[in-house]
């Protein structure tokens, strides 16, 4: 045998689920979203993506019916932030399992900043802030048609903010922003750094 096999639906017999170590490191979605009584919520997600260009659509998972699945269908705004290594460990004290009405923001020790087009408000300190309305929420389901404890909330970027000295004649700078990744395992990230660079051109 040269490979390990396994059905996930049996389980995995490892110490700890593959899964999500194989698919990595991925972005991370931190939302900031506010809910209809006006009490605002911040947490990460691991499972979050970019999905479309025109118009541009970024996603995230929640799995299980959790404060920001919540507030988004509410609401039908969020905002994205863009997670750096200076603010990784604001990062993820926001991502304690707080009850509703606890202000993660506060819980992190972050400053709130005002969104342009949407009510909830942007981490101060990251980079980038992407201002989202709703575009649509989807169960999830299994191959065989049964719900998964899962949602995934895809939303249409309608603003965005980025720090000037992100931007290089123009271009923004990936490689020199610091950004934090989440690489799976009980607490591995990643970071993205100019010596991981690889170019390759798409053939013509």
């Amino acid at each position: 045998m040269d490979r390990y096999f396994y059905e996930p639906a049996r389980g995995h017999g490892l110490r700890h689920d593959p899964f999500n170590a194989i698919v990595g490191p991925r972005p991370i979605g931190w939302v900031s979203t506010q809910g209809a009584d006006g009490g605002v919520n911040l947490a990460p997600y691991s499972f979050f993506n970019a999905f479309c260009y025109k118009p541009p659509i970024i996603g995230f998972s929640s799995i299980g019916a959790k404060d920001s699945l919540r507030n988004v269908q509410d609401t039908g705004e969020f905002v994205w932030n863009l997670v750096t290594r200076e603010l990784g460990a604001a990062m993820n004290e926001s991502s304690a399992a707080a009850p509703y009405g606890v202000d993660e923001f506060e819980l992190a020790g972050l400053e709130k900043a005002p969104s342009r087009l949407v009510k909830p408000p942007r981490v101060a300190a990251a980079k980038v802030n992407f201002e989202c309305k709703l575009s649509e929420i989807v169960r999830l389901k299994s191959a065989a048609g049964m719900p998964a404890d899962a949602w995934l909330v895809l939303g249409e970027v309608v603003g965005v903010h980025i720090a000037p000295e992100l931007l290089k004649d123009g271009v923004f700078d990936t490689f020199g922003a610091g950004i934090l990744l989440r690489a799976g395992g009980a607490g591995a990230y990643a970071e993205v750094r100019p010596e991981s660079r690889l170019d390759m051109m798409r053939p013509v």
